[in-house]
This record gives structure tokens, sequence and C-alpha cells, in this order.
């Protein structure tokens, strides 16, 4: 069974920076293309970011510039470094694998944008 993990959400102020991880457990993780997504209160989960298995990226129009998306493969993790966050970044993030399979996903992790 494929489980995914994410972690460093929290509260950071307008401007502010977060890290945020996702650490993949039973699965061959370097074979996939994998994603970040998030999902605010009453929107559909949107794709944020993603990164191939030969670790080419491609973001949002919206956090391009901002996010970085990165893949440790010896470690099963990824991350997604997110700089001058704004208020409109606020959502609860996933990662999964791009495109996602539905029975894959976690919890998430919240992030707020707030002063």
């Amino acid at each position: 069974q494929v489980q995914f993990v994410e972690s460093g959400g929290g509260l950071v102020q307008p401007g502010g920076s977060l890290r945020l991880s996702c650490a993949a457990v039973g699965t061959a993780f370097s074979i996939y293309g994998l994603g970040w997504y998030r999902q605010a209160p009453g929107k559909q989960r949107d794709l944020v970011a993603r990164i191939s298995n030969g670790g080419n990226t491609n973001y949002a129009d919206s956090v391009k510039g901002r996010f970085t998306i990165s893949r440790d493969n010896a470690k099963n993790t990824m991350y997604l470094q997110m700089n001058s966050l704004k208020p409109e970044d606020t959502a609860v993030y996933y990662c999964n694998v791009d495109p996602p399979v539905r029975l894959w996903w976690g919890q998430g992790t919240q992030v707020t944008v707030s002063s």
C-alpha cells in the first residue's frame, strides 16, 4: 500500500517562506513523476508544481518564480520551497504522483498566510 505523508505547513505572514516535505512509503518513488497540489476552502484541488522522474519541473502560473519543487529519490522525499507567500496561497497542500492516484492522497498539510 502506498502512502504519502506531508509536513512542514503552518502559519506565516505575507512575504514569508515555508518548506514542505512529502515522504512516500510503499512505492518505488523514483520511477514516478510527482506533484504538489493544493485545495483552498470551497475550491477544487489544483496542481501547483510537478517534477518528472528525470527532474524536469513545471509550475502553475500563480506560483511561478516563488515556489521551487525538488526531490531526493534516495530519501523517498519531495520538497516544495515556498517564498514570497501571499494570502491567496492559503490552502491544504498535498502530494501525490502526477497524474494523481485517488487512493494515494494523504492528509495534507495546512498552510495559512495571514498577518
